[in-house]
C-alpha cells in the first residue's frame, strides 16, 4: 500500500510539463468531527493518488483543509469521491481564477491536531457556531454601509499586496495573532456594528466569526468563500470589484492578480512592486517582493550576505547550513533589517 510520494518535485515537474494536460488548483475547507483522523488521511492519500491528485492537505479531529492540483480530465471522478463522503457531500470548491499545471508538485495529506492554528484552548467555544455567510453582493452592500467595520484576517504580507478598499489589515504575522488583537481594538462596537470580515477562501473568517460570536459580537459577516470565490463572483455577475492588487496564494503562483492596482513596493528599492519570491539562499528562504531590476543586480537573494552565500559551491553551502537553523526567520515573512523599503 503505497502512501507515500515516489517521485521528486523535480520528476513531477518534469512529467507535468510533458504530458502538458489542463489542471484546476482547487481549494476547500470543511469543519467536522473526524473520530480517526489517520485512517482518513490514509484513504484520502490512496485514492487521490489514484487520481494524479497534487496538493497540500491538513486533516484532524476538527475536519479537513485542502489545497490542491486536480487534472482537469479527472474533474468529475473527484467530486464523485468528494460526494461520497457525507460531511463533503456538494462541498463549495474554490477553484482559482488563474491556472498552473505547477501549483503543486506533490501530494502531501498530513494529520495535524487543527486544521488551522488558533492558539485557542477553549474548550466553551465552539467552531460550528459561526457567522452569517455574505455572498459578493451583499458583501458589497454590508461594506458600504458606515455601520460596518470591514477586516482582514490575514497576515501583513497577504495584505500588502492587495486588500478590500477600506479594510483593516492588522500587522500581524499568524492567525492566532490576530484574533486577540481584533477583539481588543473593537469591543467597544460588539453591538453597535456589523463586523465584517474576509481572507484567501474562507477558513479562518469561518474560525474567526465563530470565536467573535462566542466573545459577544452580535453581527457577525464572513465573506463566503473568500476572496477567491468573490473575484469569481463579480466576473460571472458583473459587479463592482471593491478589491485593489493581488491576492495571495499558498502554491507555487503565490499570487492571483485581481486589479490592476500596483500597492506594494519592492523591499529593496521602493519601486512599485507586487511580486513575491523567496531568497535564493537556501539557508535563508526569507519571503520579499523583489523587483525584476533589484532580482538582477542581487542575484534573487534578498540581501549582500545572502548573495555571497549562494555563490558559493554548492557543497560549500551545505556545510555552512549544517547544524543551523532558520526557521524563525524564514517564518517571520517580509520581515528583516536587510529590507529597506518594507512598509
Amino acid at each position: 500500500m503505497q502512501l507515500y510520494n515516489k517521485l521528486s518535485a523535480k520528476e513531477r515537474e518534469a512529467l507535468l510539463e510533458e504530458a502538458g494536460e489542463d489542471r484546476l488548483t482547487i481549494s476547500f475547507y470543511q469543519y467536522a468531527k473526524i473520530g480517526n483522523p489517520e485512517l482518513f488521511r490514509n484513504h484520502l492519500f490512496i485514492a487521490w493518488d489514484e487520481l494524479e491528485i497534487l496538493g497540500r492537505i491538513y486533516v484532524a479531529h476538527e475536519g479537513i483543509n485542502a489545497q490542491l492540483s486536480v487534472p482537469a480530465k479527472k474533474f468529475n471522478a473527484f467530486k464523485g469521491f468528494l460526494d461520497g463522503i457525507y460531511f463533503l457531500k456538494d462541498i463549495r470548491l474554490n477553484i482559482a481564477i488563474e491556472q498552473d499545471l505547477k501549483s503543486f508538485l506533490k501530494l502531501k495529506v498530513k494529520v495535524r491536531s487543527k486544521i488551522l492554528a488558533d492558539g485557542l484552548n477553549d474548550a466553551t467555544f465552539d467552531v460550528t457556531k459561526k457567522g452569517e455567510h455574505v455572498n459578493a453582493e451583499k458583501f458589497n452592500q454590508l461594506i458600504s454601509d458606515p455601520n460596518t467595520i470591514l477586516v482582514d484576517m490575514r497576515n501583513h504580507y497577504e495584505s500588502e499586496i492587495g486588500h478590500f478598499q477600506g479594510a483593516i489589515t492588522p500587522d500581524v504575522d499568524t492567525f492566532r495573532d490576530s484574533l486577540d488583537i481584533i477583539e481588543e481594538d473593537l469591543k467597544e462596537h460588539k453591538e453597535d456594528k456589523n463586523l465584517v470580515m474576509y481572507c484567501t477562501g474562507g477558513i479562518r473568517c469561518e474560525k474567526a466569526s465563530a470565536y467573535y460570536k462566542h466573545k459577544g459580537f452580535k453581527n457577525v459577516f464572513q465573506l463566503e468563500g473568500g476572496i477567491i470565490e468573490y473575484t469569481r463572483q463579480v466576473r460571472d455577475n458583473e459587479l463592482e470589484n471593491k478589491f485593489i492588487g493581488k491576492n495571495f496564494v499558498f502554491d507555487h503562483r503565490r499570487a492571483e492578480k485581481i486589479s490592476e492596482d500596483v500597492i506594494a513596493q519592492c523591499h529593496q528599492c521602493g519601486k512599485p512592486c507586487d511580486t513575491h519570491v523567496n531568497c535564493a539562499n537556501e539557508a535563508c528562504h526569507l519571503l520579499f517582493i523583489q523587483c525584476e531590476e533589484c532580482a538582477a543586480k542581487m542575484d534573487n537573494c534578498c540581501s549582500d550576505h545572502c548573495k555571497e552565500v549562494n555563490a558559493l559551491p554548492y557543497e560549500e553551502q551545505k556545510a555552512l547550513r549544517r547544524g543551523k537553523k532558520n526557521s524563525n526567520k524564514i517564518f517571520k515573512k517580509g520581515r528583516s533589517e536587510v529590507l529597506k523599503f518594507k512598509v
